[in-house]
């Protein structure tokens, strides 16, 4: 099972729910990443349309990506959406969820080879590489692809076996990592400003691929290819000074987020 550092998600996080219960008015869910915590898909969130049967959009068993609205930690209440998730994000979820459940495999194995425990892993390394590299799958596939671990941060016993491991069953991929921009002007021609500012997000180092894709004025999706997360992360921050210093100084506004609002 995969482990968050954080016990609970935030509203705007999307999350991986098994259906648990599904009545008339509402849908109870499990939150598989969340230590099985309870959620509720109200039947208002369920469809843009109207919904006559539950049945035809959600039933018991089924693993669904919802969108968290609201989080009562004192009540255990978490209020989850479905028709706030596009496919897109749909997909990528369930295979970011995937990608960590078979990270949390390898990390049982590095366990029995140090002869600690997961908890023991945990607790040692494993959080703090969840922390700074995002997910513990990601952080196999930069010790798989060679890349040094940093030594600042991430040293002991458990380094070159957890090296080993992510070495014989992790084949390095390319990273991918997105972040959304909002650009605004509100100049007479502050549509050719935006253009601008995008074209100049895109021009980064020619063996890195980074690509803007339109998501909803004034929104955009700024897409970064690498072949480690490290190169990855830079790229996506100097893609975005460039649009943001661009857009600012003909006098419009940036925002940044590294997850969708």
């Amino acid at each position: 099972m995969m482990v968050r550092t954080n016990e609970y998600p935030e509203p705007g996080d999307l999350v991986v729910c098994t259906v648990k219960n599904v009545r008339n008015f509402g849908a109870f869910v499990s939150l598989e990443e969340y230590d099985q915590k309870e959620g509720f898909i109200h039947v208002t969130e369920i469809a843009t349309g109207w919904v006559k049967r539950m049945s035809d959009f959600v039933r018991e068993g089924q693993r669904l990506v919802c969108r968290v609205l609201e989080v009562n930690p004192s009540k255990g209440h978490i209020d989850v959406s479905l028709k706030k998730v596009n496919e897109h994000q749909k997909r990528e979820t369930i295979q970011d969820w995937k990608n960590e459940q078979r990270a949390e495999k390898l990390l049982e194995i590095v366990g029995g080879k140090l002869g600690e425990s997961v908890e023991w892993c945990h607790e040692t390394f494993a959080n703090a590489l969840i922390e700074y590299y995002g997910s513990l799958y990601i952080a196999f596939e930069e010790a798989a692809s060679n890349t040094k671990l940093e030594k600042k941060l991430f040293k002991g016993k458990w380094v070159d076996v957890f090296k080993e491991i992510a070495g014989e069953n992790v084949t390095p991929s390319t990273i991918s990592i997105d972040g959304y921009l909002e650009l605004t002007s509100n100049a007479s021609d502050g549509i050719e400003h935006i253009k601008a500012a995008l074209t100049k997000a895109e021009e980064g180092d020619g063996d890195i691929n980074i690509e803007v894709q339109y998501v909803g004025a004034p929104k955009y999706r700024v897409v970064v290819k690498a072949n480690d997360y490290k190169t990855a992360e830079e790229e996506l921050k100097m893609a975005v000074d460039r649009a943001s210093d661009y857009i600012e100084n003909a006098g419009g506004t940036a925002k940044f987020n590294r997850r969708e609002k």
